[in-house]
């Protein structure tokens, strides 16, 4: 495996019930990242975690919760990074960015 490039990975951690504009708050980052060009998005819910406040989120069925968490994790070059993070600004309340350097290798399928 050849690592090709050095990119960046940006992942939000925000709550499943988290709306921007009357949509939920992940569907409107990954359609903003679509719109910048940005090379691709994936949104993760997760299955348990709690966040700043210490509340348990959880998809156990006894703990009934319906504000999982949700990652989105996009990885680009810094420069396509960049230019989402004033929408990010703008829209979170609550949540947690990170940005990473992170070795690609790119996978692609082959014409034979």
């Amino acid at each position: 495996m050849h690592f090709e490039e050095d990119d960046v990975l940006l992942r939000i951690y925000i709550g499943e019930n988290d709306r921007y504009r009357g949509r939920p708050a992940y569907e409107q980052i990954v359609l903003k990242a679509r719109e910048l060009k940005l090379s691709g998005a994936t949104v993760v819910r997760g299955i348990m975690g709690f966040g700043y406040h210490s509340h348990m989120h959880s998809a156990n069925v006894l703990t009934l919760s319906n504000d999982l968490p949700i990652v989105i994790e996009i990885v680009d070059k810094e420069e396509k990074i960049d230019q989402l993070m004033p929408f990010l600004d703008e829209m979170l309340i609550e949540g947690l960015v990170t940005k990473e350097t992170v070795h690609v290798a790119r996978y692609q399928a082959r014409k034979d």
